[in-house]
């Protein structure tokens, strides 16, 4: 393995191979500190960019480096000589490993993504869904872009030889198009380990930038005259209507993609809590203590993988323009489906929910409501875009799921 200059120099590597091992680690270093200003003083995504970041500049310090009790071994998790029959040497970890290695088993072994699952669960409202049930095809519509970039990704990796795309690494990147961090995660434990680093911090920065991707494309894909479409009210919701929903999904889901279960069935279970109002106690557990000790956790440990070695590759450079790309698709996915909605129901749907149809709960929502206000300042469409918001969250899973069955 190459670890310094002078091993690169010996071992005959290429001259980007050489460039990662003299200005990897200052390189590294440095994009650490640019992530954490823009979570403390940009505000991109704060909640998990802190601490990705953070988990980075620490793997990526040589004093660190040097210390067992607390180092990152990403080999322990990616390398097969480190295994035992293609499985996780738990012996090895547990006597030789540090503290983030410890912590990354959540990571690894899918604990983390389903339990963020569960606190955004006990933070969603159904309601707007249920009140439209059409709004969930919007939902599904928003995943166009998961589905074509993972086309695109496996078109890469056959026509650039340095970018070692296959249909793992494929699927793992397009799930970014679904705009939700730990079900892109989720995907990429299982069947793209050592691109989790990459993944993770594309999805979640693009997540954080909707406001500034998504207005210019739903302008380009809208006119005037469907962005000042004024909604009718949506009808209320009971709390019956509200306590039999998750239920009712998580039997379906289960009974079509069984292995989008674990994290719908956790969301279900969260939204389930709070809807019913009998476990009040448990509630406030998973939507504070619980969310919170694990989204830093789940931080810490996916930025401390992100070593030069691994992170500097031409195929991190492709993860991020396909990560783009998916959000791109996935928004006009939506837009395109809420143009043909408003034509079918004779002008009495805004196009412009359709953009919320991807998972980032409520920020794809605000945004439909900011565009749709500022034409039109009498509308108010974000209980609207909620709809098909909340969808996508459901949409994501799902879409993982398939990736999951297929693949894994």
């Amino acid at each position: 393995m190459i670890t310094n200059a002078k091993d690169a120099i010996a071992a005959g590597a290429s001259g980007f191979d050489q460039f990662v091992a003299v200005i990897g680690t200052p390189l590294m270093i440095a994009i650490a500190c640019v992530l954490l200003y823009l979570a403390i003083v940009k505000k991109f995504e704060p909640l998990l960019l802190l601490p990705i970041a953070f988990g980075m500049l620490l793997s990526n310090l040589p004093m660190f480096a040097n210390s067992g009790a607390i180092m990152m071994h990403t080999e322990f998790f990616t390398d097969p000589a480190y295994m035992i029959d293609g499985h996780l040497d738990m012996q090895r970890i547990f006597s030789e490993g540090g503290l983030l290695d410890l912590l990354y088993l959540g990571v690894k072994l899918g604990i983390y993504p389903p339990l963020i699952f569960l606190g955004i669960g006990v933070m969603t409202d159904f309601g707007p869904l249920i009140a439209n049930p059409k709004s969930i095809i919007l939902g599904a519509a928003a995943q166009l872009g998961v589905f074509l970039t993972f086309l695109g990704a496996l078109v890469l990796g056959a026509c650039i030889p340095a970018i070692n795309f296959g249909v793992k690494e494929a699927a793992s990147i397009g799930i970014i198009g679904g705009a939700d961090g730990p079900t892109a995660i989720y995907v990429t434990k299982t069947l793209a380990p050592a691109l989790l680093p990459a993944i993770a911090i594309a999805a979640y920065s693009y997540m954080a930038l909707i406001p500034v991707i998504q207005p210019p494309i739903m302008k380009l894909m809208t006119t005037k005259k469907e962005r000042c479409v004024v909604m009718e009210q949506l009808r209320p919701v009971s709390k019956t209507e509200k306590i039999i929903f998750p239920i009712v999904v998580t039997i379906v889901v289960a009974l079509i993609v069984p292995d989008a279960v674990t994290l719908v069935g956790m969301l279900m279970l969260g939204n389930l809590a709070k809807e019913c109002g009998v476990v009040e106690r448990l509630t406030k557990t998973a939507e504070n203590g619980l969310m919170n000790t694990i989204t830093i956790f789940l931080g810490l440990t996916v930025g401390a993988t992100a070593k030069a070695s691994t992170f500097l590759t031409a195929e991190t450079l492709g993860i991020i323009v396909l990560g783009l790309i998916a959000f791109c698709f996935s928004t006009a996915g939506g837009l395109l489906l809420g143009k043909i909605m408003y034509k079918l129901t004779g002008g009495k749907v805004n196009p412009l929910i359709g953009s919320a149809g991807v998972s980032a709960v409520p920020m794809a929502a605000r945004v439909s409501q900011t565009v749709g206000q500022k034409e039109n300042p009498a509308n108010f469409l974000l209980m609207h875009a909620m709809g098909p918001n909340v969808a996508g969250v459901i949409g994501s899973a799902v879409a993982a799921g398939v990736f999951l069955s297929m693949f894994s």
